[in-house]
C-alpha cells in the first residue's frame, strides 16, 4: 500500500506542477484538462481522482501557487534582513528580484481574478483571499519598521506593489519594482518624521 500512495501523491505532484505552469504561461481558460494530463503523464481518471473538476484543479493550483509565493518571500526576506536591510527595503529587494526574474508573467492571482469572470468562482474568491494574506504580510512589515501606529500605509503600500507587477507585465519593465520602493520609503520616511 505504501507505494501505491506515494505513486498517488506524485501524480498528484506531478498534475499541479504541470498545471501552474500552464495555468501560468497560457492562461487558466486557455489550458485544457487533455493538455495537463499529456504534460503531467499521468491518465484522465488520475487527475480526476485527485481533482473531480477543473475548477477544482484551479483552486488547488492556485494554493500551490500561494505557498511558492509566500515561501519565496520569507526566504528573500530572511536573506535580504541578515544583509541588514530593514523589513521594507529586504521586501522591495525581494520584490524585484520576483519581478526580474525569467518568465515573469505578472502575479498569478491578479491574472486568475481577471480571467475568472465570476467573482463568486474558487479561484477568483481565492485570489482576493489570498491579496488580504498579502497585504496582513506587508502590514506585518510596516509595524516592524515603523511601529503599529502606521497601519495606514498598507493599502497605499498594497497598491504601490499591484501597480508595480502590471507595470513590469505591460511595459516590460521590472524596475518598476524600483519606483514603487521609492515611493514607498519616502512614504515611510514622512510617517516617521512625523
Amino acid at each position: 500500500m505504501e507505494p501505491r500512495s506515494h505513486s498517488s501523491s506524485e501524480a498528484r505532484s506531478r498534475v499541479l506542477e504541470t498545471a501552474d505552469r500552464l495555468f501560468y504561461q497560457e492562461g487558466i481558460r486557455a489550458v485544457g484538462i487533455d493538455r495537463i494530463v499529456a504534460e503531467a503523464g499521468v491518465a484522465k481518471m488520475t487527475l480526476y481522482h485527485h481533482f473531480p473538476s477543473k475548477d477544482e484543479l484551479i483552486l488547488a493550483t492556485l494554493r500551490h501557487r500561494e505557498e511558492r509565493v509566500m515561501e519565496f518571500f520569507r526566504s528573500a526576506l530572511a536573506r535580504h534582513g541578515e544583509l541588514g536591510k530593514d523589513p521594507i527595503q529586504s521586501f522591495f529587494a525581494a520584490f524585484e528580484e520576483w519581478l526580474s526574474s525569467g518568465g515573469f508573467r505578472g502575479c498569478a492571482f491578479q491574472n486568475a481574478a481577471v480571467e475568472l469572470a465570476d467573482p463568486d468562482h474558487p479561484g477568483a474568491r481565492f485570489a482576493r483571499e489570498h491579496k488580504l494574506r498579502f497585504s496582513a504580510l506587508l502590514r506585518g512589515l510596516v509595524a516592524e519598521t515603523l511601529g503599529k501606529e502606521a497601519p495606514e500605509l498598507v493599502p497605499v503600500l498594497a497598491l504601490l506593489v499591484e501597480g508595480a507587477i502590471v507595470t513590469a507585465v505591460v511595459h516590460q519593465q521590472p524596475e518598476a519594482a524600483q519606483i514603487a520602493r521609492d515611493a514607498a520609503l519616502a512614504l515611510l520616511a514622512a510617517a516617521k518624521a512625523s
